[in-house]
């Protein structure tokens, strides 16, 4: 890091934005939401020495929010230093109008969307701090190992992931690293809950032996592989989670809690992953609770009163986001 941003990250802290000029119901909402954030006791990041990685489905992140709820996912964002989003759309207006809050050093880096159906005309993006970490070149979209068909004599996958996985790679401190971002397949709206629970294990069995395959590559850009995103696993140490794990990949202890990341706490369909080496580096995670059982005092009946929490989903999100601090003193 430059000497010039160690001044500015030191001067002025990692979330310092600009909400602007807001309308008293704003300036309300938003003191009232980081006055729930502060519940979460989220821990500041240390200059060098520590980073918050989240990942955050924010649901259907298109183009068409109200001006209040930009300023309300802005506020959430800013308490981390990188951030994978998933649910993020073709369309990325509204992704443009939340970095004009966070400010000129916030940074994006997403993928293209799929052109057919499946993949929901979504990319995946990484939104992150630019005085704290730095890309470092390597941004593909991952594809499932092909295997051989005799008949047609060509490498062919045997399923594909719908959206493809992103993998992005960065440095903080002293520390390299790879994210790679999933937003998993449910399953065919025509098939049962049985076998979409068995396309969506086929899946993540396949993402773990790609994860596999590659961290033990040659030539692979590094092997410290942090895997996050919505996986669809509704609960640990189920055949799902088992599936994305066969391979030894950990989760922290404080996001494998009683709670999960749906609003009612109730689904683990979003995961950080990490390698049984890094397990040393995170000092700690959870889940971040915006919704505190009522999206009332954020949207008040006397300015929205057809606003219900269906609505507010699409407003913020029905998924809260996920974190763990990272320890970057090492390389």
């Amino acid at each position: 890091m430059s000497a010039i941003r160690h001044i500015l990250v030191s001067f002025y802290g990692f979330y310092i934005m600009d909400h602007g000029k807001v309308d008293a119901t704003t300036k309300k909402g938003i003191k009232e939401l980081k006055k729930r954030l502060e519940k979460e006791k989220i821990p500041d990041s240390q200059l060098d020495k520590t980073i918050k990685i989240a990942t955050w489905n924010i649901r259907n992140f298109a183009g068409n929010r109200k001006s209040i709820s930009i300023h309300y996912v802005a506020e959430i964002l800013s308490r981390f230093e990188i951030i994978a989003i998933t649910e993020l759309t073709e369309n990325t207006k509204d992704l443009e109008r939340v970095m004009k809050i966070l400010g000129p050093y916030w940074k994006v880096i997403y993928s293209d969307v799929n052109m057919d159906q499946k993949g929901n005309s979504e990319r995946i993006g990484y939104l992150y701090d630019g005085r704290v970490i730095e890309f470092t070149g390597l941004a593909a979209e991952a594809d499932p190992i092909r295997e051989y068909d005799e008949e047609k004599d060509e490498w062919l996958p045997t399923l594909t992931w719908w959206r493809s996985p992103y993998l992005v790679s960065f440095k903080a401190g002293m520390f390299d690293f790879i994210l790679l971002a999933v937003h998993l397949r449910w399953g065919e709206k025509t098939k049962t809950e049985a076998e979409k629970k068995e396309e969506r294990r086929e899946a993540l069995d396949k993402l773990a032996d790609w994860i596999e395959e590659r961290r033990n590559s040659l030539h692979v850009k590094d092997k410290d592989i942090i895997v996050l995103g919505d996986f669809n696993i509704p609960k640990i140490n189920d055949l799902l989670y088992n599936a994305i794990t066969k391979h030894g990949l950990k989760t922290h202890k404080k996001i494998l809690g009683n709670h999960g990341t749906s609003l009612k706490k109730d689904k683990r369909y979003d995961q950080i992953f990490y390698c049984e080496e890094n397990a040393h580096q995170i000092e700690g995670g959870g889940a971040v609770d915006f919704y505190h059982n009522s999206f009332l005092p954020l949207y008040p009946k006397s300015k929205y009163p057809t606003m219900t929490k269906c609505k507010f989903t699409y407003q913020i999100s029905d998924h809260l986001p996920l974190w763990i601090q990272l320890n970057i003193e090492s390389e």
